[in-house]
This record gives C-alpha cells, structure tokens and sequence, in this order.
C-alpha cells in the first residue's frame, strides 16, 4: 500500500484560495497544504489552519510571486520592489545566496510566530530545485530539520545539495495539473506509485476571486481541480496519511 498526501499549494494566495483548499480538506481527500506568507491572504489562510487542525501544513517560500518580507534584498526584486518574474527566475545562473537565506529564513520564521505545525518545505513553481537555489534549500531543511518536496520532474538534474536532503516523500507527482486535471487521473495512480512507499500529489484547488484572476495564468482550472478532488473515491491501494505516520 502506498502512503498518499495530497497537497494543496498557493494557500494564502487569496481567500477564494483559502476556501477553496478548505473545501477540498473537509470534503475531499487534501489533507495538507502549503502556505505563502508574504500574500494579502496568509492571515485568513492561518485563521483557517487554526480551525482546521486535522490540515497538514508546510510553507511554501517565494522568491517570483508578491513582494518579500524583507526590505534590503535587491538582487530578489524588480524596479518596483516586486519579487521577479518567473521567468527572469529561471534565467538567472547566480543569486545574492546571503539575500535568499534571508528572505526565505523571515518567511520561515513569520510562519513559526503562529504557533502552528510546520510539516515540510517546497516553494512556489519549484524555484527551491533550481541549481543556484539549492544551496540555501539545503541549508534551512538543516537547520529547521524540515523535509523538502522533491520532484523529479522539476529543474532536472537534481542538484547534488538536494540528493542527500530528507525528503517529504518519496517522490511528488507534478501532473494533476493544467491538461492533466482529469476525472481519472486517480484510477491510474495505483498502478504509476505501486514501487513507492510514499508520494505527494501536488494540486490547486480553488473558488476563483479577483485576486487570482488579477495575478495567476493558472485560474479556471483549480475550480475543476476542486470538483475533482471533492468527488474521488481512492483505490484501497491508497492511504490517505499525515505527515509523520509514515
């Protein structure tokens, strides 16, 4: 039997994101969720997890979405003080590591300040695989004893720093997503993880509000992500687990 996690990224993205990971927990089969905490919706996003104890909860740093918590990072941000584009991201070679460890430790730390649970650490669009990341990656999953998605569909190959870092599971699966969200994606699962004790399904469901709509490309689909998620039945060939009961 493979252990199953179902994760739901972006929280704290907006409260239709926040209620729409919240929906997908309490009737459907999401029992974690990663949170950003640098959005207008982090502090609706930890009102929920403090109601919704039963909810996994890592982190989710950015370094391409919102503005960061610190205010003397410039090698992170644009003109206007805005993190950078994803895509001026992935065609950086080199980043000010000083900078990232910094910024990412404030968003570490804001997390801890609530008193919740921290399970694990990813980031958003997988930046914490990329090779000039993977350092600091490295280095906080250390010294926050925190496991780390690792997918190995992301930023391939997988940079030496992460071969040896404690992962959340065995491997994440990246594809229930876009063109992937279907009615049947979970009949095959079985079958694609039945070599692994543990995986993580990466997912994005969400009741869609202007904020999203403003911000992210990727909109529409998490309302259908929803449904999906709200409406499985698993196969007896997968357990829905918590962190840590594995």
């Amino acid at each position: 039997m493979t252990k199953l996690i179902v994760n739901a990224d972006d929280f704290g993205y907006s409260r239709g994101v926040n209620y729409g990971t919240i929906e997908a927990h309490t009737n459907g089969i999401v029992n974690s969720a990663t949170i950003l905490m640098n959005m207008e919706g982090t502090d609706h996003a930890i009102e929920l997890a403090k109601r919704h104890l039963t909810l996994g909860l890592g982190i989710h740093l950015t370094l391409d979405l919102g503005r960061p918590l610190c205010h003397d990072v410039p090698s992170l941000v644009d003109e206007d003080g805005n993190f950078l584009s994803f895509q001026a991201v992935l065609e950086k070679e080199e980043i000010n590591e000083a900078e990232l460890e910094k910024e990412w430790t404030a968003q570490i730390e804001k997390f801890l300040a609530t008193g919740l649970t921290l399970t694990h650490m990813d980031s958003h669009h997988h930046n914490h695989q990329l090779p000039w990341v993977a350092p600091v990656t490295a280095k906080l999953s250390k010294k926050y004893q925190l496991p780390v998605r690792i997918t190995e569909a992301a930023h391939l190959p997988l940079p030496i720093e992460l071969q040896n870092v404690e992962r959340f599971t065995d491997n994440c699966l990246t594809d229930f997503y876009s063109e992937g969200v279907t009615f049947d994606y979970f009949d095959s699962l079985p079958e694609r993880v039945k070599s692994l004790n543990s995986v993580e399904i990466m997912c994005h469901p969400a009741y869609i509000d202007y904020p999203l709509l403003k911000r992210s490309s990727y909109a529409e689909p998490r309302v259908k992500e929803l449904h999906i998620l709200t409406n499985v039945e698993l196969h007896p060939a997968l357990e829905l687990v918590t962190y840590g009961s594995f």
